[in-house]
């Protein structure tokens, strides 16, 4: 069984307002969950904003130590970005595995966001009708769709995801500096030299971007 998980929170630092699931099967989605929680810390305007959970709709709901139970004992935790889950998530027990991680592995080249893969690898899945994108239940229908698709072109066990989820990834975009935000594609092409720099000079980077300038290094 591999459990696909998925949170609301109060902010990009935690604070869990909501929580669900969907296992796994022989190739099936059965056993849909889902919990509003009460936080320990108000909601942000700006997640409010994205999930459009009110403090009104938390006031009453479990907090997170009474809900959790529910979704514990899998072998093995899916999300997408799981790092974040598996952050304000501490609780889970099992090993974690990312689709975000495997579709830079799967499909290099276009876009990793939830959404994005949704429509670009045009996934067919129906999310409960009264819910919308960024709420979990549904965020979970479509990460347990794109998860059976990569499963189905790649043909990893669980435990192959489990290891490629931990290897670092290549990078999109530069994430600071004079060209910050820009593809690593168009950076290569038009200024290879500031990438020279840049593997060359910087004393501590991340696997991931030392993954990334070998790329298009190796690519100029």
């Amino acid at each position: 069984m591999l459990r696909v998980i998925d949170t609301e929170t109060c902010d990009l630092h935690g604070g869990v307002v909501e929580v669900a699931s969907i296992d796994i099967i022989d190739g099936k989605m059965v056993n849909p969950m889902s919990n509003l929680v009460r936080p320990e810390r108000p909601i942000s305007p700006q997640a409010m904003a994205i999930h459009h959970i009110t403090e009104a709709m938390v006031a009453d709901q479990p907090w997170i130590e009474e809900v959790i139970p529910r979704y514990q004992g899998s072998p093995w935790y899916v999300a997408h970005n799981a790092s974040f889950d598996q952050r304000v998530l501490p609780e889970m027990s099992g090993e974690w595995i990312c689709t975000m991680r495997l579709a830079r592995h799967l499909w290099p080249g276009i876009r990793y966001s939830n959404m994005g893969l949704y429509k670009s690898l045009k996934l067919h899945v129906e999310p409960p009708p009264d819910l919308h994108h960024h709420r979990a239940l549904y965020d979970c229908y479509i990460t347990a769709a794109l998860l059976l698709r990569i499963m189905e072109e790649s043909s990893w066990t669980p435990e192959q995801m489990v290891t490629i989820t931990g290897r670092p990834t290549l990078l999109e975009s530069l994430p600071f500096g004079k060209y910050r935000g820009q593809p690593f594609a168009d950076i290569a092409e038009r200024d290879p030299g500031y990438l020279r720099w840049m593997a060359g000079n910087l004393k501590q980077m991340s696997p991931a971007l030392r993954l990334t300038l070998r790329h298009w290094l190796d690519e100029a």
